[in-house]
């Protein structure tokens, strides 16, 4: 139980580590009696994202050979390898524009799909096509509770900025191993590895 929990958790901050920065300028253009539209359009754009997911890891778990499935951790892996190399494009002005133009709930689920879906989709597939119902459902409740803390984690990072540039100069690079990280530990945990050694 433990493992799956903390499997969870460390998918969650690897696709939300470059989200944090994404928070602290969401958390600038609102009011502080706005911040709670803010966590609600976050969960809702999650809540999307985690939905394709389980959509496509449910069709994937029709794939009869486990050790097929854990090919999908090449994904995470060349994602922490474009990232890694190439970096990603700066969305400071997607943010102010899409929340000039629309409520604060459904642009933030906007922001939230548009910057982090690739990401989230191409980490949470290979992880859920790879679990139990039971082990998938823990790490959903996991997810909930990542994204609460990283909520907060945003809200106060904003009034320092001395955090939020080191996060923007190291973030990139965190996430990135993270990625590859959960690549391999999806091509092992499924016996890819150990089928093509042998």
């Amino acid at each position: 139980m433990l493992k799956i929990i903390l499997t969870g958790a460390t998918a969650y901050i690897s696709t939300s580590l470059d989200y944090l920065l994404i928070l602290m300028m969401i958390f600038g253009s609102v009011k502080p009696n706005q911040r709670h539209l803010v966590y609600w359009g976050d969960l809702l754009g999650t809540s999307i994202l985690v939905a394709i997911s389980l959509f496509v890891a449910l069709v994937l778990r029709l794939v009869p050979a486990e050790w097929v499935l854990g090919l999908l951790g090449l994904i995470p892996i060349l994602m922490g390898m474009k990232l890694a190399l190439t970096g990603e494009a700066d969305d400071d002005n997607a943010v102010s524009s899409r929340l000039k133009q629309a409520s604060i709930i459904s642009s933030v689920a906007l922001i939230t799909v548009a910057t982090c879906g690739a990401d989230n989709i191409g980490v949470y597939v290979p992880l859920f096509a790879s679990q139990t119902l039971q082990a998938t459902a823990l790490t959903l409740v996991t997810f909930l509770v990542m994204l609460t803390l990283f909520f907060w984690i945003g809200a106060q990072l904003g009034r320092m900025p001395l955090v939020a540039r080191l996060l923007e100069h190291a973030g990139r690079w965190l996430t990135a191993a993270v990625y590859i990280g959960i690549g391999g530990y999806i091509l092992f945990e499924n016996g890819t590895i150990s089928h093509f050694i042998s």
